[in-house]
């Protein structure tokens, strides 16, 4: 088994209360079946892909939304950039993992365009990789607690490791502090959530310039 697929394997086994692991859980409201799966080989070919381009560069968020990586597996990307990233990375296979009407996500719409103006594609990831809900309500965003964190946080340390990147992006101060704690150098920028689109596309501006 390769390290990719050990990674997503593990990534799979990770159950936690008001967590919806989307490489393991079914949406009972939107999703196809079998879309765990579909998930998974989404993540498996953005990683390859990433690792056969050399990609250099990580760009890394807080957690999941569920309008965004919880139905893609993709974090930072929406259903509606899917076939845009497959586009860039010159890669065949993402394949949509819902069966009701695709959904745009704020903060991927912003990412996007943003990674529009760049020559090269990064990889994303976030400092918690599946996706926090509030109790009783699966199609909620919280921020992930810092035992969920303690649960995941060997991910980001593979991550590191498997990519070797030479810049990374830290998307908000929780991205940034998680990377700082684990030893590792990032360009804080200003997420692009609750109001922060032009300072965070003026951060990654700055942070390519």
């Amino acid at each position: 088994m390769s390290e990719i697929d050990t990674f997503i394997t593990s990534l799979g086994r990770i159950q936690l209360p008001r967590v919806f692991n989307p490489y393991a859980d079914t949406c009972p409201d939107h999703d196809k079946r079998g879309a765990p799966a579909i998930r998974r080989k989404n993540l498996r070919l953005v990683f390859e892909a990433g690792l056969a381009k050399g990609v250099e560069t990580l760009w890394i968020g807080r957690d999941l939304g569920h309008r965004g990586g919880r139905r893609t597996g993709i974090a930072l990307t929406d259903e509606r950039h899917l076939s845009i990233l497959e586009r860039r990375l010159g890669i065949e296979g993402l394949t949509k993992a819902t069966r009701t009407e695709s959904m745009t996500e704020r903060t991927a719409a912003d990412v996007w365009q943003s990674v529009g103006r760049l020559k090269d594609v990064p990889i994303f990831w976030n400092a918690f990789p599946l996706h926090p809900h509030k109790a009783e309500e699966s199609l909620s965003n919280r921020k992930h607690t810092r035992r969920e964190f303690e649960v995941t946080e060997h991910f980001m340390s593979k991550l590191l490791l498997l990519f070797r990147p030479v810049r990374i992006i830290a998307l908000g101060n929780d991205a940034h502090l998680v990377l700082t704690r684990l030893g590792q150098s990032s360009t804080l920028v200003r997420h692009p959530s609750y109001g922060g689109q032009a300072k965070f596309r003026l951060g990654i501006e700055a942070a390519y310039r």
